[in-house]
């Protein structure tokens, strides 16, 4: 008997070659063109297939070539390390200088696309269609017709729509109570929804359950703020709790690498214990500090 992982079972996708006389690959184009169109408000008129045929055999399709030096991820673990490596600040601060100035948008004016599946003559169905079925053949999926495409966007529009407005209007009613500071618990609720029975009901949230060490009662809510004003070692950490709070640390963790833990050989917690807090982190998640 042999077992796979998810990770085994995933399909690869195989690449597209574009061909102007691939229906698929046209429908596509013309749809697309056809919703850009609208975007830019430039007029639609009945043009001919034949012409766009024409049109599109004479456009070179460049083969993909990655660039020089960038390393393209072919496992789940490479594109996590690429993931850390990637400088998000940076790649913002390019996209936002790529931008126009607003003196050269002025008095440029561009239309948003409210998707409407039930008008057969603004091409929406059109496009999701060739898109999915684009998609499909990349990892050899069968295909949809426009007829069942449109009976699947029936279906998720309503729900999706009228789902989500109502967790954000309710999301929103307790986010206001928050921002307010209304301190008292029955005021806040916790909302349960049905849409399908209908049914909508709301109950008050439970305290957390309590505990007490000495005089002091906890929850899993309450924290710890540990500051000395300075970056400090495993020890000093340990000896502040068992000076301030009179308990003694028995394990200490960061996400999901543990930085301490009293059943560790006793060696190894000695040398933990005269690193500094900031580097042992980084060296038992494996992961950088970011400044």
């Amino acid at each position: 008997m042999v077992f796979h992982s998810g990770e085994e079972l995933k399909k690869p996708p195989s690449p597209i070659v574009f061909s102007e006389s691939n229906p698929l690959h046209l429908d596509f184009i013309e749809s697309a063109a056809c919703l850009r169109a609208t975007m830019f408000n430039i007029k639609i008129d009945k043009y001919d297939k034949e012409y766009l045929v024409k049109v599109l055999k004479g456009v070179k399709v460049a083969e993909f070539k990655p660039k020089e030096g960038v390393k393209i991820a072919t496992t789940k673990e490479e594109a996590e390390e690429q993931a850390k490596l990637t400088d998000d600040e940076k790649k913002v601060k390019e996209i936002l200088s790529s931008l126009p100035s607003s003196s050269e948008l002025k008095g440029f004016k561009l239309n948003e696309i409210e998707f409407e599946k039930d008008d057969d003559t603004n091409h929406h169905i059109d496009f999701v269609t060739a898109a999915s079925n684009l998609r499909a053949t990349n990892y050899k999926i069968p295909t949809a017709n426009k007829h069942v495409t449109k009976g699947i966007a029936g279906k998720i529009i309503p729900a999706m729509v009228t789902t989500t407005a109502l967790i954000t209007g309710l999301t929103s009613f307790e986010a206001y109570k928050v921002i307010l500071g209304v301190k008292t618990l029955e005021d806040y609720k916790n909302s349960f929804v049905n849409i399908a029975l209908p049914f909508v009901t709301q109950s008050e949230p439970v305290q957390p359950t309590k505990e007490k060490y000495y005089d002091v009662e906890w929850s899993l809510w309450d924290r710890f703020d540990v500051d000395l004003g300075r970056d400090i070692t495993l020890s000093e950490f340990m000896d502040y709790f068992k000076k301030k709070h009179k308990f003694v640390v028995t394990m200490l963790s960061c996400g999901t690498a543990v930085i301490y833990s009293f059943f560790t050989d006793r060696k190894q917690i000695e040398e933990r214990k005269k690193k500094k807090l900031s580097k042992l982190v980084e060296e038992m998640s494996k992961k950088k500090r970011k400044n």
